[in-house]
């Protein structure tokens, strides 16, 4: 879509959310407290921001946010779906990490994404199929989050999505761009009814969306909590969607009522200065953390954005870390994972060590101290993600990826959501044909391994320093890389670090944005060996804040619809 049409869709989604377009802070020359968010639509930004010029805390307006996005970029997230919040307490200077991932149900079998004849079934089936959706989430580990760090009552932060829910919103550039898709989830009957005039013509940017079913829900998790997703008339209706078509899924309401989200240590570890902590496994923030630790023990810092080198090294370690990862990451109560041994310095150091002149073949994974024999799973992770960032006046944190998996998930809807589709994020195969087990098999109330690594950075004293995430499937740990060498190693502002271009290397593909990269670099790294080709990485939807000597940083990713919303505190 042109400029000028996004221009008059931001003004237009600003307007409907009732207000004026708010301040943008501008640099500082002593730190003072501010309120932030950072999210892929402004209509969720400002709800966000909201509750945050109410009082609120960043979990507060995490919810509200949350609740928006389900409404307004149901492509990519909802409360039919799941996330990781990465959370920094301000007042204990300490990083927690909400699991909110979904659960295969307790009828789940090893082969219930394989054919008759004991094969992978075709994604595009698997995908819409009721054997898709995962036991929902995000509505559970919010609340457990906002039991610890809420503020303002749980009935307070829905009343915006509500409204806009019933009023109507404008359709989006990259909400009509999706409508329009040729995913199957888009053809949906479930889609096509939402999505389309009483004529049948589908909704394009500018037209008005209303979906009152949502409105009604919201109003009923406003009032009832949790409780109105998962028990009643909403949890009877998920399980009946769930059981329609030929390959019905086997959750149950034992599914719904046993699910809980879990609160987990995160993961830290040093990158030059600073200290990284994302989510430990299912999530793989171990991967991230990884490849950035093989890329200190590399001369990347020295290089730059136009030095071709850079992006090789940076193409390399990523393959190493990805090899590493889709071999041994998984749900820790299933699987064993090495995250120690894979962060070993001695094992990074040999990871690093394999980094040659030239691009080889595509490398196998390593043998990480206190790894087990597991098979290589290449499990395909569609780009239907989200992630924002929230900060409150008392220095507080959130920084939250969640999902529905791909595109409109299953493209199955109940009572206005999407459900999600995140069962497909298993291994399809339990085992490999040498008959080694798959880290990441499908077994009954297992989480699947998530590639969504929200991170918080700290300095060496674990004050906040600043966060990144974004989505983008298994290219997620690639672009948050990308963007923290563009941080810290190449001191670059967070909007340029996240405009660099895009480098995602796993086994034997290079793909990325050709045309976005200085001149002569993709010459040079032909030369290399990396030949780099267009077809993932023009999707990414990075998100970062950082405070730099007094001034908060913040960036949104413009090949998405995100924007960056940033006041004094009041």
């Amino acid at each position: 879509m042109g400029g000028l049409l996004r221009f008059f869709w931001l003004i237009a989604a600003v307007a409907l959310a009732g207000c004026a377009t708010p301040s943008r802070q501008t640099a500082t020359t002593q730190p003072q407290r501010q309120i932030y968010v950072i999210a892929a639509n402004p209509l969720a930004a400002e709800a966000g921001m909201s509750v945050l010029r109410r009082g609120g805390s960043a979990v507060d307006a995490a919810i509200a946010v949350e609740a928006m996005l389900s409404l307004v970029e149901p492509q990519s997230s909802g409360l039919g779906g799941g996330g990781f919040m990465t959370y920094y307490d301000a007042a204990r200077g300490r990083v927690t990490v909400y699991d909110g991932r979904e659960t295969a149900p307790a009828g789940a079998t090893t082969d219930m994404f394989l054919d008759d004849n004991g094969q992978p079934l075709p994604f595009r089936t698997a995908v819409l199929s009721g054997r898709a959706t995962g036991v929902p989430s995000v509505v559970r580990m919010l609340d457990m989050a906002h039991r610890a760090h809420g503020r303002l009552r749980w009935n307070s932060l829905f009343s915006d999505a509500e409204r806009t829910a019933r009023d109507g919103f404008i359709v989006s550039p990259r909400l009509a761009r999706m409508i329009a898709s040729s995913a199957p989830q888009a053809g949906t009957p479930d889609s096509r009814a939402y999505f389309a005039e009483g004529d049948g013509t589908l909704l394009d940017l500018g037209d008005r969306l209303r979906n009152p079913a949502y409105a009604d829900f919201l109003r009923r998790l406003a009032t009832e909590g949790p409780n109105a997703l998962y028990r009643g008339p909403t949890a009877a209706r998920i399980l009946a969607r769930v059981r329609e078509g030929a390959l019905p899924g086997a959750m149950t309401q034992a599914d719904l009522d046993a699910y809980r989200p879990i609160e987990r240590e995160p993961l830290c570890r040093p990158f030059r200065v600073y200290v990284i902590c994302v989510p430990p496994p299912p999530s793989s923030g171990v991967g991230l953390l990884q490849v950035i630790a093989m890329l200190e023990r590399t001369d990347i810092a020295a290089r730059g954005p136009s030095d071709p080198q850079g992006w090789f090294l940076f193409a390399e370690a990523s393959r190493l870390m990805y090899a590493d990862r889709d071999q041994y990451v998984g749900d820790p109560a299933f699987a064993q994972v090495p995250v120690d041994g894979l962060l070993d310095p001695a094992y990074v150091a040999s990871r690093a060590a394999l980094i040659g002149a030239q691009a080889g073949s595509p490398p196998l994974a390593g043998t990480p101290p206190g790894s087990a024999t597991a098979a290589r799973d290449m499990t395909r992770e569609p780009a239907g993600t989200t992630h924002f960032i929230v900060g409150d006046a008392q220095g507080n944190v959130v920084s939250m990826t969640a999902t529905v998996e791909s595109i409109f998930g299953s493209g199955r809807m109940v009572d206005g959501m999407f459900l999600n589709n995140q069962m497909t994020d298993f291994s399809f195969s339990a085992r490999d044909a040498a008959g080694r087990p798959a880290a990441n098999a499908v077994a009954p109330g297992k989480r699947p391994r998530s590639s969504m690594t929200p991170a918080i950075i700290l300095d060496a004293q674990g004050r906040f320093v600043g966060a990144i995430g974004s989505p983008g499937g298994n290219a997620i740990l690639a672009y948050v890389a990308k963007a923290l060498v563009g941080m810290i190693d190449w001191g670059l502002p967070v909007q340029q670090a996240i405009d660099l271009p895009n480098l995602i290397a796993r086994g034997g593909a290079f793909q990325g944005e050709v045309d976005r990269f200085p001149p002569g670099v993709v010459e040079a790294l032909r030369a290399r060996g990396v030949e780099v080709r267009s077809g993932q990485g023009e999707d990414s939807g990075l998100h970062g804040v950082m405070w730099r000597n007094g001034r908060l940083d913040g960036g949104a990713d413009r090949r998405r619809e995100g924007v960056v919303l940033i006041e004094p505190a009041r």
